[in-house]
């Protein structure tokens, strides 16, 4: 990789090469012919920080290149002292290892000083300047000095010396910004004289990590996460945040900025397959297919590739995605366990990485030989080292001494050349006598197509599916570093990560070179996403195929019960029906029957009767089918808080505070009982077979069994916080309790035990309203900091967070959709999957405080400050 430290072009000029004995003498076309050589080829002269290159216009002529060790000027007349070898590339137009060919002595070649030449002499007198300097190379006062146009840069608002990354090279230029495009001028000339970005095509634009170091930054124009338009790396990270944020102004009115919690959940809801998701994550983690030495990594998924058939339902069949490759063999694991624990610090490992830049090209050798040739000094590796066979490579992951890589994403693409040997590449001959050819497939893949398909579905598969989760953990996340990266024996080489050593603050030039050489070759671990344990997938209900669950709480609480799956199914189908259609959400009525704000709304079984409870301390009665108001109650002078009805339709609870709980029967009209124990307001309650949970300001969650008659109540538990408790909620199967707090804490409890489970600190402020997704994989909360945030149950991870532009204060959601009533009265429909407003309601004048829906999510009813409640009906 020295290449990409100090191999650049800085000079690209036409140019004929007159040639006798390998002596080089380069020319210009009009130059006086007084030349003594025999032969004339045209093409270019491109003068580079360590060697020149000839380049001729001929395909059949190879490229010439020779390396010099010095620059004389001597009056009118530059005299290159070049290294004795001669290097021929691409002899007859074919891809294959270079000549080298030594000559007898040291070449010497004179250029007589013409006005046709004089910026050559400029160029290489700079160059040799700068090469004394320093042995990487004053780069940004070589720049300055040698670009032309400034004139056109007059009219750009941010402009300076960059370099644009490309696989194994960095090209020097510069780079400025107008308030329409975004220019790259090449020092060389090369790919184009110039490369030019309209800012209005930009789609996403990420600040980069490179060698290490935050100095690179990426544009893409599509919304394909495998190529971008440009990399370009800076000298700082001050100019590269400049460009950034100038950049960003211009774009934040159409470009959506998503995060790996975003995606998370888009993959966890079946919205996004294992490969997008996957590639979302590694273009996170700092990767890119323009740096090899951060090139995008994928998993090893499959096991077996012996079978003549893939069998996906049997478990063997894959990989323990758990474990990182090199602790697959267990006996090799030994091994190195043994010698980890003798290593001095810092000790490691695993030596070589699961990705670099020669395990990249080993894999991608059939179609990218040349770059493979020049990381590898104009050689292809020994023939039995290639990348002959996919089983013999799996094989070697788990058996090598060294050999831990990963895959690429060509591994599950579409495009099968990488296996193929198209070009006809002479790539060896392997010890058997066999030629290097084709990748040879398992058994079980017809041809290449047919194995990249069967790849495919198999990283799609139930299987990994449910256990991709770890392997991210390892790579992306929480087991990437410190405690937990040794206890999951995923521990590489400290150079390999971030913040390891600061090649900055290495003064010894030799010392820097070699240090980020050794970066660049030997791979680096991504940037790390995640610092808590990721999700599982949330997977269909096929056969279970796990070897072993790798989730902490049971499945049967994540279950919604033994339901017929028929019914189950349709009812799922309707709402989903229902959620797709709610924009067209229209409401039917509007009465005011109280008069303070409405705190609680609930439905009778049949739902003929709606109650509301208000701040005027009444609940209220009123009859769906007559559309009129029918009772009033009044329990004490203290406001009602939330009211529920009980499942035999013949008991409404409310809560007050006044730091009781009431009971009232809807056939005598009349309070039935009456349970006191809070020390506090009484915020909010729900029911769940004769359980009762009662929220509460004095900073707790007491439970309460009524087992025969409802006036006895026995106290099964009292559940403390830090903090005043504002809500509370269950889970469809009442096996998960989930409660919101005044300092903005959010904890999920198990019924069985009242054992906490996750408690996460996710809200600056108080929380309003929380609740459980219908299968219970996930908490949605908002609160007084205007934002919604939604919460994995498995992992206590925040997956999303969203600030709104208004405080929300109640909600109804189905896991993806969430309809919110804000502060200023509407109704905000919200796609969580995209963390956008989809549809904008008028309801109320003032906020929306109490909201409840039908099973069926067809019909909605809202409550507001307004002391209104609101009638809603989804239009056909």
């Amino acid at each position: 990789m020295k290449a990409c430290v100090n191999f650049f072009f800085f000079f690209n000029k036409h140019c004929e090469l007159l040639s006798d004995n390998h002596v080089l003498l380069p020319t210009y076309r009009k130059r006086r012919e007084h030349c003594f050589l025999s032969r004339k080829i045209r093409g270019s002269f491109k003068i580079c920080s360590k060697s020149i290159i000839f380049d001729p216009e001929e395909l059949g002529e190879p490229i010439i290149k020779v390396c010099f060790y010095n620059i004389l000027k001597k009056k009118t007349k530059i005299k290159l002292q070049l290294i004795n070898i001669v290097i021929y590339i691409k002899e007859s137009n074919v891809i294959a290892p270079y000549r080298n060919e030594r000559v007898k002595k040291t070449l010497t070649f004179q250029l007589e000083v013409w006005s046709k030449t004089e910026d050559v002499v400029q160029t290489l007198l700079q160059l040799h300047r700068a090469s004394c300097l320093e042995k990487l190379g004053d780069q940004t006062a070589m720049v300055s000095r040698s670009l032309h146009s400034r004139a056109a840069r007059q009219d750009c608002d941010v402009n300076c010396a960059v370099e644009m990354v490309m696989p194994l090279v960095c090209n020097p230029g510069h780079v400025c910004v107008t308030d329409k495009n975004l220019y790259f001028q090449p020092l060389n000339g090369y790919p184009e004289n110039v490369i030019q970005i309209e800012l209005h095509n930009v789609r996403r634009i990420y600040k980069r990590r490179h060698g290490l170091r935050p100095l690179g930054l990426e544009v893409f124009c599509s919304e394909n996460d495998f190529c971008s338009d440009i990399y370009l790396k800076f000298d700082n990270t001050a100019d590269r945040d400049e460009i950034y944020y100038y950049i960003a102004t211009f774009l934040e009115n159409h470009m959506t900025e998503h995060t790996a919690e975003s995606y998370m959940l888009q993959w966890q809801r079946g919205h996004l397959s294992s490969y997008q998701y996957l590639l979302h994550l590694n273009n996170l983690a700092d990767r890119s297919c323009n740096d090899l030495s951060q090139y995008p990594v994928f998993p090893w998924v499959i096991a077996d590739y012996t079978s003549p058939r893939l069998d996906m339902t049997n478990a063997a069949t894959f990989r323990d995605l758990s474990k990182p490759v090199g602790a697959l063999n267990k006996e090799r694991l030994d091994r190195l366990l043994a010698r980890y624990r003798g290593m001095p610090e810092p000790s490691f490992m695993y030596g070589s990485h699961y990705s670099s830049p020669g395990y990249v090209l080993f894999y991608l050798v059939r179609v990218a030989p040349e770059h493979m040739l020049c990381l590898q000094n104009g050689r292809y590796d020994h023939a039995d080292r290639m990348f002959n066979s996919i089983g013999e490579t799996w094989k070697n992951c788990l058996e090598g001494a060294t050999d831990f890589k990963e895959l690429i994403p060509e591994f599950f693409g579409t495009d099968p050349s990488f296996l193929e040997n198209r070009m006809s590449l002479d790539l060896g001959r392997r010890q058997n006598g066999s030629l290097v050819g084709d990748v040879v497939l398992p058994p079980w893949a017809t041809d290449s197509s047919d194995f990249l398909q069967k790849h495919k579905d198999a990283l799609e598969s139930q299987y990994v599916s449910e256990h991709l989760h770890e392997w991210i953990d390892l790579v992306f996340g929480f087991k990437q570093r410190g405690s937990e990266a040794v206890a999951a024996h995923n521990v590489f080489h400290p150079l390999t990560y971030e913040g390891g050593i600061d090649c900055d603050r290495i003064v010894d030039t030799d010392q820097r070179i070699a240090m980020l050489t050794q970066i660049l070759e030997f791979g680096q671990t991504p940037t790390q996403l995640f610092t808590s344990p990721h999700p599982q997938r949330i997977t269909p209900r096929f056969q279970n195929i796990t070897r072993s669950s790798s989730i902490n709480s049971p499945d049967a609480e994540l279950s919604p019960g033994n339901i017929d799956s028929s019914f189950e199914d349709l009812t799922e189908e309707s709402r989903k029906l229902a959620w797709a259609n709610m924009e067209s959400l229209k409401p039917v009525s509007r009465h005011k029957i109280h008069k303070e704000a409405v705190t609680g709304i609930a439905v009778s079984r049949d739902g003929s009767a709606v109650f509301s409870t208000s701040q005027d301390s009444t609940l209220k009665m009123f009859s769906k089918e007559l559309k009129e108001f029918q009772r009033s109650m009044s329990f004490c002078n203290m406001p009602l808080s939330s009211c529920l009805v009980l499942a035999d339709s013949k008991t409404v609870v409310c809560s007050s505070w006044d730091n009781n709980v009431y009971f009232y029967s809807i056939p005598y009209g009349r309070r039935q009982d009456t349970l006191m124990g809070h020390d506090d307001a009484v915020s909010k309650m729900c029911w769940f077979e004769n359980t009762l949970y009662t929220a509460s300001w004095d900073s707790t969650v007491k439970v309460n069994s009524s087992a025969h008659k409802r006036s006895q109540f026995n106290l099964l538990g009292e559940l403390e916080h830090d903090a005043g408790v504002n809500t509370v909620g269950l889970n469809p199967a009442g096996t998960l309790l989930v409660s919101g707090s005044k300092d903005g804490t959010v904890t999920i409890w198990d019924t069985s035990n009242y054992r906490t489970l996750q408690q996460i600190h996710c809200h600056s402020g108080t929380i309003h309203h929380m609740a459980f997704s219908p299968d219970s994989r996930h908490v949605l909360s908002v609160g007084a900091d205007s934002c919604m945030k939604v919460i994995d149950v498995q992992t206590g991870m925040v997956i999303s967070s969203v600030k709104a532009e208004e405080e929300q204060r109640c909600f109804c959601w189905d896991g993806n959709w969430v309809l919110c009533g804000g502060q200023s009265g509407d109704l905000l429909l919200w796609d969580l999957l995209t963390n956008t407003v989809t549809k904008r309601i008028p309801a109320h004048s003032g906020a929306v405080t109490a909201m409840w829906m039908s099973e069926l999510c067809t019909t909605l009813i809202t409550g507001g400050e307004d002391r209104q409640i609101i009638f809603w009906k989804l239009q056909s």
